[in-house]
């Protein structure tokens, strides 16, 4: 199992019968291995880590009824699985000399790291985090995922409005990791809108993670964040990049890299910008 399977989860039941990815090209939606999608008017959902997402819940509300339509009574809640476009959260990779054994203080010095960089109050927000092994130093880095009350509040209530519990809430770019197999050092880059979503990737473990918002998505601002991305591989782990994996990003934006391309691949179809989260959760669950 992949080390960011650990770490997909701010909440955690048993696997939910249904799957929903939300972006603002509209929802994809699965119920075992059946798949589809629905999408979305402009405007309906915009991505923010501050700000209320769902600018059109009217129209959301009804996706999720034609996706998943109740059967009987309804008086049930199913569980689900619900996925954030990744520029609704903050995930960040932080280092410590010393990581305590409590979980409660765990949580309290991942706030108070995070406190002055997050745009939103970190002391009312769902965190969730993953101390990652790392053999090759005594410090521990863990990745901390982070959602403003407000935002996570609003996408938990339409699915329970809906009939759903949604028990599972994780973002795309996680979730979608777990459809990476490889070892060496790997660089992750998935352009969904106007988000673009970077993460260097060693071995078993996640180095670095972001997720900025681009102007116009043009290749030029792709590679202003991809050419210190690989800098920083070679500078602070030491080693070239081996691999570049896309995900909504044409091959040919990888040429001035002069690194080995290729695309996000997955058992269950293409993983394209705006399921790739969805496929890498039912990855991890088969």
């Amino acid at each position: 199992m992949a080390v960011w399977n650990q770490i997909t989860r701010l909440i955690s039941d048993p696997p939910p019968s249904h799957l929903f990815e939300l972006s603002e090209a509209g929802m994809a939606f699965a119920q075992g291995k059946q798949t589809g999608f629905e999408a979305f008017e402009p405007g309906t959902l915009v991505s923010s880590p501050t700000e209320d997402n769902m600018l059109r819940a009217d129209l959301i509300s009804n996706a999720i009824a034609r996706a998943a339509p109740v059967n009987g009574s309804g008086k049930k809640r199913r569980p689900a699985a619900v996925i954030l476009p990744d520029y609704s959260a903050r995930v960040s990779v932080l280092d410590f000399d010393s990581f305590p054994s409590a979980a409660e203080e765990q949580s309290a010095l991942i706030r108070f790291r995070v406190k002055k960089t997050i745009p939103f109050d970190i002391d009312a927000a769902a965190v969730s985090f993953f101390a990652q092994p790392n053999s090759s130093s005594k410090k521990t880095d863990v990745v901390a995922v982070m959602v403003a009350a407000e935002v996570i509040a609003r996408y938990e209530a339409i699915f329970r409005n809906a009939g759903f519990q949604p028990g599972v809430v994780t973002t795309s770019s996680l979730a979608a990791l777990n459809l990476y197999h490889g070892d060496g050092i790997a660089v992750f880059a998935k352009l969904s809108g106007r988000a673009l979503t970077v993460a260097v990737l060693k071995k078993n473990a996640v180095k670095l993670f972001r997720c900025v918002a681009l102007e116009e998505g043009a290749d030029q601002e792709i590679l202003a964040v991809l050419h210190p991305t690989f800098a920083y591989v070679e500078d602070e782990l030491g080693s070239p990049v081996d691999r570049l994996i896309l995900c909504g990003v044409p091959q040919y934006v990888a040429d001035p890299l002069r690194c080995q391309a290729e695309s996000l691949r997955s058992r269950f179809g293409a993983a394209g910008p705006f399921n790739a989260g969805l496929l890498g959760y039912l990855e991890s669950v088969d």
